[in-house]
């Protein structure tokens, strides 16, 4: 039977997008990741959707947003204000770590395993640069195919993995772990976008075997790293409770291969849901001098929530164009831990 713990997350996040009346749903919460001023007259602000349950608000339009500056509401025909392509400014990397250890390549899971990572490539490769490495009980990652759009390109690199032989049938989990977030964070730096997300998607059988990095070390740099986590298991070596410690954004157990692929469609489901809570309002302010406070309040199906931010408009002139590229300082985010009833 496959246990999911996020799916709540997934199927109300949609249903506060596309329902009207669900209690569930009752207020927005607006959270502010970084905002951008420059001249002659732009803003523009970079932020979550979610409601007062952590799930996610997808899909909302410009116009579902209003810009109050010093509590005087700014028209939309004044502010130009639109949602940009967050392609300007933010960067999605994410990294698939796949346990090739001797109870997964000699039990006759590989084949399924293979299958459900190019599904899961299908989808997240999309928006994300995507690449995958594997572990077994050998101290070094197994690099498959490096960071990529190209979701044949990953596809052509796991088939390769069809003719794997093990070469140390030992579980090094932990180390695995820990070289992957320094891969990711290699990544993040080089990146050319200011706002940038990491992802580590985990996949195993089993706990560490090999001991050769502690588990309070592997914990350590998940804290320590700004990453999202999500794992999936595999039968019950691995227990519900360390799985969710390891997985701390989403989490999947499936109980026999056979569930393999369902457990990566459902953790592509939360990776999705969870992206399209981010917005990147940018409009022109009317503002030409002086200090201002700006709240943006958005209003949804009868809920509401907002945000507010100061912002200094010395110096702003007219022929704004909204459409320009935001100068946000270099951040690395998260999408936030998932809170599931």
């Amino acid at each position: 039977m496959l246990r999911f713990m996020g799916s709540r997350f997934i199927v109300l996040g949609m249903v506060c997008a596309l329902s009207v009346g669900l209690s569930a749903c009752a207020g927005l919460v607006l959270q502010l990741k970084q905002a951008s001023v420059q001249k002659p007259s732009n803003v523009a602000l970079y932020f979550s959707v979610e409601t007062k349950n952590n799930l996610p608000v997808p899909g909302l339009a410009a116009e579902t947003f209003r810009i109050y500056e010093d509590d005087h509401l700014i028209s939309p025909y004044e502010s130009q204000q639109t949602i940009l392509n967050e392609d300007v400014a933010v960067a999605h990397y994410t990294l698939l770590l796949l346990d090739l250890s001797g109870s997964i390549t000699e039990s006759g899971s590989l084949p399924l395993l293979l299958e459900a990572a190019s599904a899961f490539a299908e989808k997240v490769a999309r928006t994300h640069l995507f690449a995958v490495y594997g572990f077994d009980g050998s101290p070094n990652l197994i690099p498959v195919v490096g960071f990529t759009n190209q979701p044949a390109q990953v596809k052509s690199g796991l088939k390769v993995l069809e003719s794997y032989r093990v070469k140390d049938p030992s579980t090094n989990l932990n180390g695995a772990v820990v070289e992957a977030v320094r891969v990711l964070e290699k990544q993040l730096i080089k990146a050319p976008q200011p706002l940038r997300f990491g992802t580590l998607v985990v996949f195993t059988d089993g706990t560490d075997h090999a001991r050769r990095v502690e588990e309070s070390v592997m914990y350590q740099t998940l804290d320590e790293a700004k990453m999202n986590v999500f794992a999936i298991g595999l039968g019950g070596e691995i227990s519900p409770k360390q799985l969710a410690r390891l997985g701390r954004v989403g989490h999947v157990n499936a109980t026999q291969s056979a569930e393999i692929g369902a457990a990566f469609d459902e953790i592509a489901a939360l990776i999705e849901a969870a992206g399209k809570k981010f917005y990147l309002l940018s409009y022109c302010s009317p503002a030409r001098a002086g200090r201002h406070t700006l709240r943006v309040e958005a209003l949804f199906q009868g809920k509401s929530g907002a945000l507010s931010h100061e912002f200094d408009a010395a110096g702003f002139q007219p022929n704004c164009d909204p459409n320009r590229r935001p100068t946000f300082s270099a951040d690395r985010l998260r999408v936030g831990v998932v809170r599931v009833k």
